[in-house]
């Protein structure tokens, strides 16, 4: 099946919300950035910012697997993806170790590449590809909004 993106004035006019659940495994990222791209085509999102919301939700599903839960097969991953307008919200949960971003320092970007740690990267370009990113933890459950617009 090939998926293109839609011209903006056939792009979905009224308000859309889908919701998919996915094993926590590296094996499932394509199906996940399938689902999310979907609908941000749907959405009438253009080539550079579908990019973007791939690339951000595939880095925040592989830190969810390695960082909350562990590893693969340990539990598994809630996507709702809403359109509203001018506005993706892509909501990822899971039931894995709490995860407070506050304690994340800012990567380095001036020091020498070779001196730079080999990770710490990623919520920082999640926060640079996505136009909102806010983390909340009940102590059960973990939830990750991420917000684009057009």
């Amino acid at each position: 099946m090939s998926l293109r993106p839609l011209a903006a004035s056939n792009a979905r006019k009224r308000p859309f919300s889908a919701t998919k659940s996915f094993p926590g495994r590296y094996a499932s990222l394509a199906k996940i950035g399938e689902f999310v791209r979907k609908i941000a085509q749907e959405a009438g999102f253009e080539s550079f910012a579908l990019y973007s919301i791939e690339m951000a939700v595939d880095e925040a599903c592989s830190n969810i697997i390695e960082h909350a839960y562990g590893g693969e097969n340990k539990g598994s991953i809630r996507c709702n993806c809403s359109v509203d307008g001018q506005e993706l919200t892509i909501i990822l949960q899971d039931t894995g170790q709490p995860f407070n971003p506050s304690i994340v320092p800012p990567p380095n970007l001036s020091d020498d590449i070779n001196q730079r740690e080999a990770h710490g990267l990623g919520l920082y370009f999640i926060r640079k590809w996505m136009d909102e990113v806010t983390f909340e933890s009940t102590g059960r459950l973990n939830t990750l909004k991420m917000v684009k617009r057009k």
